[in-house]
């Protein structure tokens, strides 16, 4: 399987040189020139199977050679053996036909360590085999960075770099970043909002000319096509415990940059009976917009209880453009140079095959804290507030009550204490591996909003190897 530019340029890529790339050269983004298509004597074949398992059946069509099956194994193995559930993504019931998806078992407790696991151990492997060393450049709204860390930091080949808005993550997230040992891993808080930190990875990654001869950046954002890729095995994991292909289902997903959802629109394009996919989103609602009015325009950013949805511009959203688009990379190529200078819509016909697809509701923070509440006092249950989003959001969109509606719960509530206690309930405990974060040491530089800042921190920093 090869892989294409949303924007339309240069040539078709292997899995392993989009896993080491991230951007495509032309600024666009990477997807499969085709999906696999899934019978349904072949899901129907899968049902019995764990989350590891399951994930060996559905992920190397879009890797073919680059990890032979016996690493392939090994890797997906060791990632989802450091998960704390048995199940690695337990579906619990809520009220009639709406489920939790708990995708936050992983060591940082958010969906991101689905992927960034993997990611690492795949980053491991592959360089080893080309005994290169690369520099790892992120960008955070909060779970990203963390996960990341964690996922890449045991690596001999990589220095890690994490851009994260100062003062505007939550404290359990920017401690999970901040008490990363290694000497291989720097955490820069950035004057700015999280858009700005996207920015310049943006940019760095456009013109790597301030990396030494021989270096090349590496994105562990959902920019990277593996990101996107593992998050599709949790779709089809949690539709064929409800019954899939059987049975329809739908999602409901908290997204701000898009990646999670997009997963679970190639799972649809591979096969997965999915009705409905719910993008909810909080104040800063641009996908909502869009999906409810047309209308795909750059608003002010809000700060908000749920802060990894505290984003104006979904990097992701490109790639299910691409395909609104007829996948005509030129005429996305002009669509997105337009944006952020002017209001933009698609066509009728297009957005009509928007809304066949999805749904979106935009939840206020206030909203957010009086469902956290509620579904405490009613089922015992604690949700962080991004949970709470998809949960309000999917209840919105509502159209029957027969398909089952399944709810990303996307992180532990123990990560969000502000919001939980705005709900008016106890504090969370964190996880026992977690408990003593707010003794560790901390270690991050704080920098201003500017892309020479941060790349002449790099180029210093990389001078000891």
């Amino acid at each position: 399987m090869k892989y294409i530019s949303t924007r339309g340029g240069g040539s078709p890529q292997s899995f392993e040189e989009v896993l080491l790339t991230g951007l495509a050269k032309d600024g666009g983004l990477f997807v499969p020139e085709a999906l696999p298509e899934i019978s349904v004597a072949q899901m129907e074949s899968w049902r019995g199977l764990n989350y590891a398992e399951l994930a060996l059946e559905i992920i190397p069509p879009f890797i073919e050679d680059a990890i032979p099956a016996q690493e392939l194994r090994q890797i997906i193995e060791s990632s989802y053996a450091a998960f704390d559930h048995p199940e690695v993504a337990p579906l619990t019931q809520l009220g009639e036909n709406e489920y939790l998806l708990e995708l936050f078992h992983g060591p940082t407790l958010a969906f991101k360590d689905f992927a960034l696991q993997v990611l690492g151990r795949m980053l491991d492997y592959v360089l080893k085999k080309r005994q290169q060393r690369v520099v790892i450049l992120g960008a955070t709204s909060g779970d990203t960075g963390s996960a990341a860390l964690e996922g890449c930091r045991h690596s001999d080949y990589v220095d890690i770099f994490i851009l994260h808005p100062y003062q505007r993550v939550s404290d359990v997230q920017r401690k999970q970043m901040t008490t990363v040992p290694g000497d291989n891993v720097f955490n820069l808080a950035v004057e700015g909002n999280f858009d700005d930190c996207q920015r310049i990875v943006k940019a760095a990654f456009a013109d790597q000319s301030f990396l030494p001869t021989g270096q090349q950046l590496v994105a562990v954002n959902s920019i990277n096509w593996a990101r996107i890729l593992m998050q599709i095995v949790y779709y089809f994991y949690a539709a064929l415990k409800l019954g899939a292909p059987q049975k329809r289902v739908s999602f409901s997903v908290p997204t701000g940059n898009f990646g999670d959802i997009y997963a679970g629109y190639l799972a649809k394009g591979m096969g997965l009976p999915v009705d409905r996919l719910v993008v909810a989103t909080n104040k800063n609602d641009i996908l909502h917009r869009f999906i409810s009015s047309n209308e795909y325009s750059v608003a002010e950013l809000s700060k908000t209880y749920s802060p990894s949805m505290d984003i104006l511009v979904s990097s992701n959203f490109e790639r299910y453009l691409f395909d609104l688009f007829g996948r005509d990379g030129e005429a996305l190529a002009e669509f997105m140079s337009r944006f952020g200078s002017e209001t933009l819509s698609v066509s009728a016909e297009q957005w009509q095959s928007v809304k066949d697809c999805f749904d979106s509701a935009s939840v206020d923070d206030v909203t957010t804290c009086e469902v956290i509440a509620q579904v405490f006092t009613q089922y015992g249950k604690l949700m962080d507030p991004h949970t709470a989003v998809g949960l309000k959001s999917a209840r919105d969109c509502r159209k029957d009550g027969e398909t089952p509606m399944i709810v990303l719960a996307t992180a532990h509530p123990a990560k969000f204490a502000d919001a939980i206690a705005a709900a008016g309930l106890q504090e969370p405990e964190l996880p026992p591996h977690l408990r003593d974060l707010f003794e560790r040491e901390e270690r991050y530089t704080v920098v201003a909003n500017d892309l020479h800042e941060v790349t002449g921190f790099i180029e210093a920093h990389l001078q000891h190897h």
